[in-house]
């Protein structure tokens, strides 16, 4: 017995320094990509700037780049978070709301705000918001066969993202030229307007999902052992898996709702972090972190990599397919 109470502490020492070394490599990364620029810095020189040094150095690293690089890690982190929860709700790797369609209902949700002309800071995020929630809401029922099983909610998701796609075409082609092409750009995920105003609110509402979604990580992992067994030990599986695609959908709706539709982070981030914390299921915190850590690079290389500046979602769009493609190439070898 005491055998295997040290492996169990060996396991989670193992994990715990694994999770801590993400959390270092993207504050280093953050530090990095603080002084890339027309005005490159030092990591020392960004660092005197983030402690308060006087200077043009601390306006351009604390009004201008500290935004976009925090903006990358949270958001990177609620889209990381999400798809773990998705991924561990469905045991499979593919389970995201990219593929699922939360993040296709949510841009859904902004257009028609935009093309409706009551376009603002406030109205696309709640139509966004409103948006994910519905088609969340919908493919839950269409899902729904005497309980809500993985793979069936990723089909239905699949088909209702296929059906979203048609509709967001029609509404950018009957709208105004200039409409369509705000919309368009939107729709290609930036975080380049993002500054202290957007970040701040859009930050206050991630933080809080976070805690819902911490208190909600015992009931998912009993989940993980199957509704049997987590009915056996008192929890109400539908209300909680209910609770946990709500939550889910939200963050990623939020960071939807912020910067257009950032793609295949929360598909990527959970199974990469698995393997770095080397985790049975699906690490929640690996997962935010590895989140933040990958979009984070992806902006560093839409900004300062390709010949001209491009939104983030193009970069993770690229990734994201390479990584689908290994993904489906593995799955497929493993079933032979």
């Amino acid at each position: 017995m005491s055998g295997l109470r040290r492996l169990r502490t060996r396991t989670r020492s193992r994990r715990a320094v694994a999770t801590a070394s993400l959390a270092v490599v993207a504050v280093v990364v953050a530090v990095v990509a603080l002084g890339l620029g027309d005005y490159p810095l030092s990591p020392p020189e960004v660092l005197r700037a983030l402690l308060g040094g006087d200077g043009f150095a601390s306006s351009i690293v604390l009004q201008w780049r500290l935004p976009r690089v925090l903006a990358a890690l949270v958001f990177g982190a609620a889209l990381g978070a999400s798809g773990a929860v998705f991924q561990s709700l469905t045991r499979n790797p593919l389970g995201s709301p990219d593929v699922i369609g939360f993040s296709t209902g949510a841009y859904t949700g902004a257009i028609v705000v935009i093309v409706s002309g009551a376009a603002s800071a406030v109205g696309t995020a709640l139509g966004a918001l409103v948006g994910g929630l519905a088609t969340a809401l919908v493919v839950y029922l269409l899902a729904w066969r005497r309980g809500v099983h993985g793979r069936r909610l990723i089909i239905v998701g699949i088909a209702v993202t296929a059906l979203l796609h048609s509709v967001n075409s029609w509404l950018l082609l009957r709208a105004q030229a200039e409409v369509a092409l705000s919309a368009s750009f939107w729709g290609a995920g930036s975080l380049a307007l993002v500054g202290w105003s957007e970040l701040l609110p859009a930050g206050v509402l991630i933080a809080v999902l976070a805690v819902l979604v911490a208190g909600l990580a015992r009931p998912l992992r009993q989940l993980e052992l199957g509704d049997d067994a987590a009915r056996a030990h008192g929890l109400c599986a539908e209300g909680t898996r209910l609770a946990l695609v709500v939550v889910a959908v939200a963050l990623t709706a939020v960071v939807t709702a912020s910067t257009g539709p950032i793609i295949f982070v929360a598909l990527a981030a959970p199974q990469l972090a698995r393997r770095v914390v080397r985790s049975a299921g699906v690490p929640l915190l690996g997962s935010a972190l590895v989140g933040g850590l990958l979009l984070l690079v992806a902006d560093v290389v839409a900004q300062h990599v390709t010949t001209t500046p491009v939104p983030v979602g193009l970069v993770t769009l690229v990734i994201g397919g390479a990584y689908l493609i290994s993904l489906l190439v593995a799955e497929s070898r493993r079933t032979r």
